[in-house]
């Protein structure tokens, strides 16, 4: 599995555009994250992106449309284990119990967990 590279928070709103819909251009993207951004600021990123080969793009009559590198899932499940790492340790045991402890949980949603959780076992 290649290296994923790093993501911004603006960059991930620009990701999540492409992810759900490309390719497009970049007023497009400046449509769809609905932010009070300029459109050097869209440009900026996607160019960014571009640089990080996260994003791509092909001219289509002098218009650019910019279409993602990176699979949505794999770039989420690297982002996690990253997160585990850096502020718990990798200890998911640690993370879950302060989700658990922070968050209300319907009853479907536990019913859900076990049902994981179940499944791991097995």
């Amino acid at each position: 599995m290649k290296e994923m590279p790093q993501i911004s928070d603006s960059e991930w709103k620009v990701m999540n555009v492409l992810w759900t819909e490309s390719p497009v251009t970049a007023n497009q993207v400046m449509d769809k994250v609905a932010m009070d951004w300029k459109p050097t600021t869209v440009k900026t990123l996607l160019s960014r992106l571009v640089k990080k080969e996260a994003v791509g793009f092909k001219e289509n009559n002098r218009t650019y449309l910019y279409y993602p590198l990176i699979n949505e899932e794999e770039y989420v499940k690297a982002e996690s284990k990253t997160f585990l790492k850096k502020v718990y340790g990798g200890g998911l045991k640690a993370m879950l119990i302060n989700f658990l402890e922070i968050e209300r949980l319907s009853d479907e949603e536990i019913n859900e967990l076990k049902r994981i959780l179940d499944k791991k076992s097995d």
